[in-house]
């Protein structure tokens, strides 16, 4: 009988600006690749290093206070790092991964803990939660946030956004709102879309979904902007989301101003059953899960669930 192995959940924060985006490509500076290059120096003597799997990839620029990820150990992995001198819980592989030289900068694992039976960072999950923050030309410009808001240069109103951000939740083909995969849906359901203006004059959006076909996010946040802008009507927006085709009535916004805040799953009961019917529901390997080359004339573009 083969020993199981032992699956570790890691919570990872970090500034997108100077990442090529969450998956791993050759020669380029990923999360996920500094990631795992620290789990191989921490696993060196153990095998083969472990890889990740994330709930969300996030593009290039985009950045993460919330993302999710796992990871499998084998039992002479995890035997191995228990006998680790400093200490080797699972809750301190976290602070062995922040200490490796590159880690203490724009990547962070905030915590690392046993995962859950039937846990799967990405499958498991039922829905994840962005924001994007946008300073008009009401609000300030704060250089010590340029890296993580978009600077624009007319005013917008925020109450328009709101009611163009209502019209579009529920159930719907996003095919409007999305790059287009062979083989993969643009069916999601928009549990949340709204707009504020906060007190220091920046607007923020929050979108949550089930999960987020690629370039989505951008893609409402630039829709409604156009609607705060007065270039788009609600009417027309909708006729848009409904028309299922791509438009140049707005513009996809910059990754700048988007951060993954957080991952939502449901209770421990209910992860392993909520995971194998998110992968009958995908298939058993959905375009966006297939390895492909990079698309080096547009190193910008990443294999991501925004």
């Amino acid at each position: 009988m083969v020993p199981e192995a032992t699956r570790i959940r890691l919570d990872i924060a970090y500034d997108g600006t100077d990442f090529r985006g969450w998956t791993r490509q050759p020669g380029l500076r990923t999360v996920q690749g500094e990631l795992e290059t620290a789990l191989a120096t921490v696993f060196s003597r153990d095998g083969a290093a472990p890889a990740l799997t994330v709930a969300g990839r996030t593009d290039a620029g985009v950045h993460a206070l919330g993302q999710v990820a796992h990871l499998d150990l084998t039992p002479a992995q995890f035997s191995g790092f228990s006998r680790a001198r400093n200490g080797g819980s699972v809750a301190r592989l976290a602070h062995r991964l922040n200490g490796i030289a590159g880690l203490d900068t724009d990547v962070v694992v905030t915590s690392s803990s046993l995962a859950p039976t039937g846990f799967d960072a990405r499958f498991s999950a039922v829905w994840r939660r962005y924001e994007y923050r946008v300073a008009d030309a009401r609000a300030p410009r704060n250089p010590l946030v340029r890296r993580g808001t978009l600077w624009y240069p007319r005013a917008l109103d925020a109450s328009l956004m709101e009611d163009a951000a209502a019209s579009l939740l529920g159930l719907h083909d996003w095919t409007s709102f999305c790059k287009a995969r062979d083989g993969s849906t643009s069916i999601r359901t928009l549990q949340e879309f709204g707009w504020s203006r906060q007190d220091d004059g920046i607007l923020v959006a929050r979108v949550r979904a089930d999960a987020f076909c690629h370039s989505m996010v951008r893609a409402l946040v630039g829709a409604t902007i156009a609607v705060g802008e007065g270039r788009l009507t609600l009417e027309r927006l909708v006729g848009i989301r409904d028309a299922l085709e791509r438009t140049s009535e707005f513009k996809v916004v910059p990754s700048k101003g988007l951060t993954l805040l957080e991952v939502g799953y449901p209770d421990d009961g209910e992860l392993a059953a909520r995971a194998e019917q998110t992968r009958a529901r995908r298939g058993p390997l959905e375009a966006a899960d297939r390895p492909r080359p990079f698309e080096r004339a547009h190193p910008n573009q990443q294999n991501y669930d925004e």
